[in-house]
């Protein structure tokens, strides 16, 4: 059965954005280090899974090939699979990219039922939360950025229980912290 992954990028005080959407703490740029342990977090996923509004920037900003990224992440971004998760949309504006709604548990369920690699989700708060909720997420790969921002939008709205799997700090001065849900 496939796994459902998030890696998201927070500040030390758990929040993955701040109370207006601010993502302006994140420490850019990456180092060559955080590059290589994403693409190796990254290599047994063939489908990105967002949430509707994270979608409507995403898509597009790797559809227009960013200068500040190399080929084959771009490449690997715009190729892979998307799935939009949404309850307003009825079909994709984008390229390889399905839009999915109704019942999130049944449609996750869904989804890692069928034959394939893992799954990855990148955030979309109201989507990471529901997600975290109803215990759908197998790994958790938090990019925990040197910044605290005192208020915003949480990863986590309530207690979660979680096993820590591994922990390495990079260059840039983020430290990724890989969890697994505990059932």
């Amino acid at each position: 059965m496939r796994r459902l992954k998030l890696q998201v990028q927070v500040t030390v005080d758990g929040y993955m954005a701040g109370p207006n959407g601010e993502m302006d703490w994140m420490m850019l740029p990456w180092t060559g280090d955080i590059n290589a342990y994403i693409n190796a977090l990254e290599e047994s996923v063939d489908r990105i899974l967002l949430g509707r509004k994270l979608a409507e920037g995403f898509i597009p900003a790797w559809a227009s090939r960013p200068e500040s990224e190399d080929e084959k992440t771009i490449d690997w971004m715009n190729n892979t699979p998307k799935v939009v998760i949404s309850n307003s949309l009825t079909e994709s504006p984008w390229e390889n990219a399905t839009v999915v709604g109704g019942d999130l548990a049944e449609t996750i369920n869904q989804l890692k039922a069928q034959p394939g690699g893992d799954m990855i989700v990148y955030g979309g708060g109201s989507l990471v939360a529901s997600l975290i909720a109803n215990k759908l997420i197998d790994e958790l790969h938090l990019f925990v950025n040197p910044t605290a921002s005192g208020a915003g939008m949480p990863v986590f709205a309530d207690r979660t229980e979680l096993r820590l799997v591994a922990a390495r700090s990079f260059e840039c001065g983020i430290t990724a912290l890989h969890y697994e849900a505990k059932r």
